[in-house]
This record gives structure tokens, sequence and C-alpha cells, in this order.
């Protein structure tokens, strides 16, 4: 009879895979690695190892236990790092709490996720205090003074530092059920309050090692335990897109920026020698804007969170950048593909090809796939084990996100065969016209290539004969002022030459002197929409012109 399952002793060990297994590996053969935060720290993973066992001792001795909520606000720093590992190994769930959200945005997420301890740089303490009263479930609040001297409030319960020098430490963790919360956080949504998305550790590891693999093995952007790791997503969003996990568990050395100040960034990347990063496409122009004439070789990038343009994308070839796209949403954990490189810019700016263990399909609105041909679209359908199962406590959201039994994008794309992922658009961005639907996202890079435009997003404005029609909105380079006929010019020859449909000429241009951006430094084409409809918003730039 054929064996079912491997035969196994009695003490056979077979662990479960949570987040503490990932530091298995570097405490012997990265202890000495180091991790750089700012100017202020420097330590070395067999520091980070003892650091994990205090401040998991000190929020043991503050009441701590198994499925309590500890929240997060702070810059990307080595205390965030330690708090990536501390409060999951103690079987306790982190929030990482999103401090750019509004102040009822917060309060609704620390008070829905039942946060019980804060975490707070002294920068969120004045927030904090204004919430602190209405938020009856906290019950203690440390301070991460970063180097200030100056004592904490008298409503904290220590400063972080003080606390973990007095801690007893956690020398051993246990192992638990690998399906247990290991971190929360809330995504804002086009409309109503921010919605919980949950992770568990099962999830994590398997994303950190899917991840880990992909990365590994692309020419273009390939990671390796020599690399040099600096973050240039915040940490409170999406697990800083897992890469600190990865870093953790090949033991690369880490280098923290703390707040993102473009010179301190540059000037850390040249002392640290940083070979690794990721970020969106706001901060890597804000960095080579700040670069100037510096050229920066060795430097590699994934570039997420919105698509990036081919003229930015060369640029940063130009100034001497590695740079590949990847995809993936806060339900997501977030990566779920990844553009593999090489010298066509064209490629490296894709969306992805999925990454192992995800599964994608693009389908019409029965469910139906769509032909894998790179031009026909439909909206992008994932399956993968590190999916959020749901948004906790909105049950009507998570049906629609998870209908038909896969986890549903809200993204119109196209496949190649070979897997390959081309975002079009979001569904809620796409411009319906003329019965047909236009990517903004393709006017966008058309339109960003041109010298006289610093910045641009396309929306679709209403029609009463076309439904809706696209609308330029327009940052000018320095000293330059767009026009209609120019932009109109651009596209016509795309149009010409059979790369968008004629319906997707503008009709109408819009100079402002910035783009309005969400808290993770998207550009915000609801915020556009209103400001553009209503003429002007009050939180907004007034609007510097208008043709038609």
């Amino acid at each position: 009879m054929p064996l079912r399952f491997p035969p196994r002793t009695a003490e056979t060990h077979t662990p479960p895979l949570t987040i503490r297994h990932l530091l298995d590996s570097s405490r012997l053969s990265a202890a000495q690695e180091e991790i750089v935060y700012r100017d202020q720290q420097r330590l070395t993973y067999a520091d980070l190892h003892r650091r994990i066992g205090q401040l998991a001792g000190a929020l043991s001795a503050l009441g701590v236990t198994q499925g309590s909520c500890v929240a997060v606000l702070d810059w990307d720093s080595h205390r965030y790092l330690e708090a990536y590992l501390a409060v999951p190994m103690m079987g306790a769930v982190l929030q990482t709490a999103n401090f750019r959200h509004a102040p009822e945005q917060l309060h609704y997420a620390l008070d829905h996720a039942g946060a019980q301890v804060l975490l707070v740089h002294r920068d969120f303490l004045p927030l904090v205090d204004a919430l602190r009263a209405t938020l009856p479930g906290v019950h203690t609040i440390i301070a991460l003074m970063d180097g200030d001297d100056t004592p904490p409030p008298d409503w904290c319960a220590g400063e972080y530092e003080a606390l973990l020098a007095k801690a007893a430490p956690v020398t051993r963790f246990e192992d638990f059920d690998e399906n247990a919360l290991a971190t929360t956080f809330y995504t804002s949504g086009t409309t109503g309050l921010p919605k919980a998305v949950c992770f568990t550790h099962r999830q994590l590891v398997l994303h950190t090692l899917a991840a880990a693999a992909a990365l590994g093995v692309d020419d273009g952007v390939k990671l390796s335990r020599g690399d040099v790791y600096m973050p240039l997503t915040p940490m409170f969003h999406v697990h800083a897109w897992g890469m600190p996990y990865v870093a953790v568990m090949l033991g690369m050395k880490q280098v923290y920026p703390g707040r993102y100040e473009p010179e301190r960034i540059l000037r850390m990347r040249r002392e640290e020698g940083v070979t690794f990063s990721h970020c969106v496409p706001t901060v890597l122009q804000m960095l080579l804007d700040a670069a100037g004439e510096e050229h920066l070789d060795g430097w590699r990038f994934i570039i997420g969170g919105s698509a990036v343009t081919r003229e930015l994308a060369a640029r940063a070839r130009a100034q001497g950048a590695g740079l590949i796209a990847g995809y993936g949403m806060s339900e997501t954990g977030p990566v779920i593909a990844i553009a593999r490189a090489g010298d066509d810019l064209h490629e490296a700016i894709r969306s992805g090809t999925p990454i192992p263990l995800v599964s994608a399909r693009i389908v019409d609105d029965a469910m139906q796939d769509l032909p894998m041909d790179d031009a026909a679209c439909g909206e992008l359908v994932l399956r993968a084990p590190w999916l959020t199962p749901s948004y906790p406590g909105d049950e009507p959201a998570s049906d629609a996100l998870w209908r038909g039994g896969w986890l549903h994008t809200q993204d119109v794309a196209a496949m190649r065969g070979d897997g390959s992922i081309q975002i079009r658009d979001r569904i809620k961005d796409v411009i319906k016209t003329g019965g047909e639907w236009i990517s903004s996202l393709a006017l966008e890079d058309l339109i960003a290539a041109r010298d006289d435009v610093a910045e641009v997003a396309v929306i679709g404005i209403p029609c009463p004969k076309w439904q809706e029609r696209p609308m330029a909105v327009i940052v000018p380079a320095a000293g330059r002022q767009p026009q209609v006929a120019a932009i109109r010019a651009t596209l016509g020859e795309a149009i010409a030459a059979g790369r968008i449909s004629r319906f997707c000429q503008i009709d109408a241009l819009v100079c402002v002197p910035a783009l309005p951006r969400t808290s993770v430094g998207k550009i915000d084409k609801k915020a556009i929409r209103q400001m553009v409809l209503a003429g002007a918003a009050p939180s907004f730039p007034p609007i510097a012109k208008v043709q038609s």
C-alpha cells in the first residue's frame, strides 16, 4: 500500500512558516552586517536580534500578549524594522499606521483595528495627543524621541530607548500557528473610510520567498546578499513592499533614511554604498532632480505604485540608475509582478511578469478569459497564497473583492502569451468616449515626453455627446506654457501612426502649479476631477489657465 504521508519519528519537527524563521539564517551568516539609521545609529544583525528581544520584553511588560494590536507611527528607521519583527514574533499584530491620513481616518483605523499600544515618533505626538482621548482602547503610548533629550509627555509610558534598556529581554520566541494574524494596515479607497487589510505569518513568509526568488534571477535588477538596501517606500505602506523582510532573510546591509530628504538620501547613498531601492515615480523624480549632474551608477530601483513614464525611465537610465517596474496593490501584500529588464526600456517599464506562486488572468464582466495578445483589455484578476482574504468588517466590499473566487484588482490590463502584464488604467480612470475605452496612462506617457511638460494627469470630463472626453491637467516645465495646439499635434502624430485611437485626442488643457497626491505619493485623480469640475478647490492651487 503506498504511503500517503512521509513517515515521521516521535521527535520530528516541522516548523510553521512564521516571521521569526526569516531571521534564522542571518543570525549566524550576517551577525556583523550593518543596519544604519541616518547618522544616528549603526547596528549589527547581532544587535538587531538583541534589540528585538528587548522590544518584545518591554511590550510584554506593558501587557502585550498574543493577539494584541501594536500600532507604529514612525519614519523609516531601525525602530520600525525592529517592530516589523518583534511584534509579530510575539504573536501580536503589527499595525503600520499611516500618519499621512487625515486625522479622522487615522482615528478610525486605530479604533477599528483595536490598537492597544502605540509607538509614536516625536513628530507625531501632537497628532496622537489630539486623538487619544477618544481612543479608549489605547492604554499605552511609547514615545520615539529619536535622539532628542526632551522628556516625552507625561501621558506617555516612557521613551523607546529607555524602555528597551531596562527591559528583561525575550530570549526565546515560541512557535505558533502560521495562520495567525501578523500585520494589518488601512488602505484609502475612492470613497468612504479606509479599508482594513490583514496578512498572516504564512502569507508574509511566502511573499518574502517568492519576491526574493523573482529578484534573484532578474539580470537587470538582480538582488543578492551583497547588495545594500535602502527603502524609499514608507514602511507604513504595504510592508514597504515586503522588501525589509527580504533584506532580513538574506542578511543584507540595510540603510534607513528616516524622513525623506533628497539631499540626505543622496549623501547616504554615496557614504553607505546603497545599491538597491524601491519607490513611486514621484520619489524617483525628486531624487533625479536633486542629483543634478551627479550620476547614480550602480543604484537599482523597482518602481511601482503608479505607472512610470518612458521619459522618466529614460532619464533615470541616462543618469546611470538601473530601473524596472513592478506591480501590486495593498490587497496583494503587495508584489504580484516584476518586469523583466534588459536593454529594452519598453520591457523594463511594463507592469511585469507574475512572480512565483501567482496566477493571473484578464477577464470580461462575465469572468470569461480574454485573448493574451497584448491588445485585448479586461480586468486583471489574481490568485496567490498571500492575498488578503477580506476587508474585515466590510462584507459587501469583501464579496466584491473575491467575486468568482479571484481577487479583483479593478485594473484594466492586457497580457501577452508569455504572461507579461501591461496595466492600461484603473477601471475608475478609464475614459469612456465614442463607444471606446481610452487609457489615461497611454496619453500621459505621450504628453510627459514633451520638454514643456513637467508632470501630467489625464482625466475624463463629462460630455453630453460622447459621454466623456479626455482633458490634460499639466504642470508646465519651468518657464514654459504648453498650448492645446502643441499637445494635440503630439497626440496627432501617435494617432496617425496607429498607436492610439482618434478618440484619444484631447479637447482641453488645464495648467496648474502642482498635482495633488495621495498619502503615499500617487497622483490623486479623484481630487483632480473635483478640482476641474468645481473650477478650483480651496485645498488645491488655483487653475492657472484653461484652454479648449
